[in-house]
């Protein structure tokens, strides 16, 4: 076989495209594909399909799968038609997508490494720049977005992740399915009224419980955009409050201890913080004397390892009563971090309370959080709030990333 018909075949060319020429520069080791259309075909454009006449061909150039270890460019001259009620537009290629400079069994190949690897990994090892790499990206993400369909989703989870520092965006994900649905910069109300607003008036109207932490913002946001749906405070936030609560109480005695020379609380924060559930046994055995201490360390990880069992109940009758005794107790314990706790549970209990009915936590989100953090590391940082939106979206918005037809 000559070695245009097999790049045509490689390449998948058909009439009226073809393999005018192949050219091998062992001292640069590029391999360069001309290809050219035949001049007697009709030209249509892209955008309405109707027949146009010939306007000009513009010189372009697009990198393709290497050969061996050869790099491959694609050469072409590329009518442009002159369509009526469309304009001057270039004509549409089978081998590359409007405005590429890759061709489209190219970008698959960089959409697959950068699944596995950040764009900075990806750029290293196929020879681009960062540029590029993002540019291949966007238009995934892109192409991905528009594709979507609209489909009801009864639960949601609404988070916020870091983007640096103090500065964040507000995720929106499908908690079922474990896929993020939108990504808005901020974490106040106005964040997520723009990722409602993206949903469709049916698609509001679908949501059932929206999971949750308690920032007031999102509370607002959520009864405005969404009236019949739930607000479900999630359990995992609703644990960290009360570790942060316990830690404060550790660290002012600890203080204490120390001016006395007990040194028992020295390196023992995240004992205080760990899930019981999650500990080795040599985990256990080592802490249970501290934990069966008078301590008020020890009292305040009682109160806070007591209130999560408020998320087993089923009935809420059963879980108000539940509340009422333990809102006695750390009331009444004298520790001014458990007591502010306390205050703060009741005066959310009518929304904790649907847990009950709603099961739901952010789980999901939290995971999602996992990948959103190796996708900050593999990035080394982000230049915009934009890029890290579209880095997100990528990763974990399960989207159809690939050109038309592969």
């Amino acid at each position: 076989m000559r070695d245009r018909d097999l790049y045509a075949k490689i390449l998948g060319l058909s009439e009226p495209w073809s393999v005018a020429d192949v050219d091998l520069d062992l001292a640069d080791k590029t391999v360069v594909v001309r290809v050219v259309r035949r001049g007697d075909v009709s030209l249509e454009c892209p955008e309405c399909g109707q027949i146009c006449p010939g306007y000009d061909t513009l010189p372009r150039r697009w990198r393709h799968l290497d050969t061996c270890q050869f790099h491959t460019v694609l050469e072409a001259e590329v009518p442009r038609c002159h369509c009526p009620e469309h304009g001057v537009k270039q004509i549409l290629l089978p081998w590359a997508e409007p405005g590429s400079r890759f061709t489209a069994l190219f970008e698959c190949l960089v959409i697959d490494w950068m699944r596995e690897a950040g764009r900075s990994a990806t750029a290293r090892r196929l020879g681009l720049s960062w540029s590029e790499a993002n540019g291949i990206m966007q238009r995934a993400v892109d192409r991905g977005l528009v594709r979507r369909t609209a489909i009801n989703i009864p639960v949601l989870g609404v988070d916020e992740k870091s983007f640096q520092g103090r500065e964040f965006v507000t995720v929106v994900c499908d908690l079922d399915g474990g896929t993020v649905l939108h990504v808005a910069d901020g974490r106040g109300s106005e964040a997520l009224h723009s990722c409602y607003a993206a949903m469709t008036p049916e698609q509001r109207s679908a949501v059932q419980a929206v999971a949750m932490d308690m920032h007031q913002p999102y509370v607002l946001a959520t009864e405005s955009a969404l009236p019949d749906a739930t607000i479900v405070f999630d359990k995992f936030h609703i644990a960290k409050l009360a570790g942060d609560a316990v830690d404060q109480v550790r660290r002012s005695e600890a203080k204490t201890l120390a001016e006395e020379g007990d040194d028992r609380l020295k390196g023992t924060r995240y004992g205080w913080l760990r899930n019981p559930l999650k500990e080795s046994a040599e985990q256990r055995v080592a802490f249970k004397p501290l934990r069966a201490s008078h301590l008020k360390t020890a009292r305040g990880w009682a109160i806070k390892e007591t209130l999560m069992d408020f998320f087993f109940y089923r009935q809420q009758a059963a879980a108000r009563r539940f509340f009422g005794k333990w809102y006695g107790w750390a009331i009444r314990s004298r520790l001014q971090p458990m007591r502010r706790l306390a205050r703060t549970m009741r005066s959310h209990l009518h929304t904790l309370l649907n847990y009950c009915r709603w099961p739901i936590t952010n789980a999901v989100s939290e995971a999602l959080n996992s990948k959103i953090q190796w996708i900050k590391y593999t990035a080394r940082g982000f230049r915009s709030r934009e890029g890290y939106r579209r880095a997100i979206y990528f990763h974990c918005g399960n989207l159809d990333l690939y050109p038309q037809s592969f």
